[in-house]
């Protein structure tokens, strides 16, 4: 049984980890190739990442809860139905993205002022920005098809079409920010143009499978509004996490000032950068866990349903100690790859042994997230977001004034990681998370 078990889990969580890799190599070649245009450009750049991701990670439901929606209704033998709902929310994903896109364009000045950095730096973050936020429909389709097609077991695909497109990517980057003397702007530019790319191929994907099980392409405005409804505990739920990023990153700008200020903002992205990078590893066995929790309790296999927890949580905490011990050995060369600045790459290294050792904690965390997220437990994990926050928040405020940067990824790996565990540990040892049927009432 156990061997048939983590086939299942290694079937889907083996692409997905592939897969999830790649997808943040984006910011990491971004990082790489503008952190050796200067220190003020890699600043700019970890403002402009942090409020990109928010923009976009707020929409992160377009994929998990696509996956756990789609995953019901396969578990339940209506496939035509789980494409139909799939549809649904691609046609979501285009509005939100023009939206968003139009706003963030027009807003990227006070977004980026409301950092408080100096002007050198916040001409580089604007630059970027405004020019990264025109890629934000292609990331929500990017998303949206993505989850459909975990949804559906298939995490080969969007494998194949990630690796393409950051291998694009880096071609892009290249000729735009030094073939063409682009500088920051180019960079945004070759993201921007392989977003676009990733998004296409994705789409014609899931185009062809909705034709197959003759399910509608056209919009549909109920299950439009119908997904956008089921999306809005999973909003408020990422939109805790991301301001518990923030209000990290925010926390860097209070503990130094002049000079220094860049440099330990240069730091925290480097380190935010690598950590979300490790994130995206271990939320591979979360992926796995939507997929199969969604499925299980769509066919009404509760035992299953326990058992499959079980065995991924084991997963979990494996991947988080090799991925600890991983980070932990190269801690002292990582800064020389992305940085010419002694000064970040010496700072870097006491911020990713901290980071190294909450990884463990982080395994758990994420494979019962996505057990959860599986499950359509959304307005649980909304609440208990908003408790970690509310915990997290004033560590995270008094921890960079009072002991710096290192002290303050103490805080983020012990208080905020922890606080999550303890909320999402609480939920899946009861049963009220397990629901059965096509869809969770």
């Amino acid at each position: 049984m156990r061997r048939a078990e983590d086939r299942e889990i290694l079937r889907l969580a083996v692409p997905a980890f592939l897969a999830l890799v790649a997808e943040p190599l984006f910011l990491l070649t971004d990082a790489a190739i503008v952190g050796h245009l200067g220190t003020p450009e890699l600043a700019g750049l970890g403002i402009a990442a942090v409020v990109l991701q928010t923009a976009v990670g707020l929409c992160v439901f377009l994929a998990y809860g696509t996956t756990a929606a789609v995953a019901r209704h396969l578990g339940a033998g209506d496939t035509r139905r789980a494409m139909a709902q799939g549809v649904d929310g691609v046609w979501l994903a285009v509005v939100i993205g023009t939206v968003v896109t139009v706003g963030g364009v027009l807003g990227t000045t006070p977004l980026v002022a409301a950092f408080g950095t100096g002007p050198e730096v916040a001409a580089q973050a604007e630059t970027y920005l405004r020019l990264a936020f025109l890629g934000t429909t292609p990331l929500l389709v990017m998303l949206a098809t993505t989850g459909i097609l975990r949804g559906l077991q298939d995490t080969r695909t969007p494998l194949v079409v990630a690796v393409a497109g950051n291998l694009l990517n880096v071609v892009l980057n290249v000729l735009l920010v030094y073939g063409l003397d682009l500088g920051i702007a180019g960079s945004a530019i070759g993201s921007v143009l392989a977003q676009v790319a990733s998004a296409a191929a994705l789409l014609a994907v899931v185009v062809r499978a909705a034709r197959r099980e003759g399910a509608p392409l056209r919009p549909d405005l109920p299950g439009i509004r119908a997904a956008g409804r089921a999306g809005v505990p999973l909003v408020v739920r990422t939109l805790t996490l991301r301001a518990a990023l923030l209000v990290t990153t925010y926390a860097v700008t209070l503990g130094v000032v002049g000079g220094a200020q860049d440099v330990d903002l240069a730091t925290h992205q480097l380190a935010m950068t690598l950590w979300t990078f490790l994130a995206f590893v271990l939320d591979a066995i979360a992926i796995a866990a939507q997929a199969l929790t969604g499925r299980a309790l769509g066919a009404g296999d509760l035992a299953g349903t326990r058992a499959t927890t079980r065995r991924m949580l084991q997963w979990g905490v494996g991947a988080g100690v090799v991925t600890g011990l991983g980070l932990a050995a190269v801690s002292p060369v990582l800064g020389r790859l992305f940085t010419d600045d002694p000064a970040v790459a010496e700072r870097l290294v006491p911020v990713l042994l901290v980071a190294a050792l909450g990884q463990p904690v982080a395994g758990v965390v994420f494979v019962l997230d996505g057990v959860l997220i599986g499950a359509g437990d959304g307005v649980y994990l909304a609440w208990g977001g908003v408790a970690t926050l509310l915990v997290y928040a004033p560590v995270a405020l008094l921890a960079a004034p009072t002991g710096g940067l290192v002290l303050l990824w103490v805080g983020f790996s012990a208080v905020f990681m922890g606080a999550r565990l303890v909320v999402l540990v609480a939920r899946a040892r009861g049963d009220a998370w397990m629901v059965t049927g096509p869809a969770r009432a």
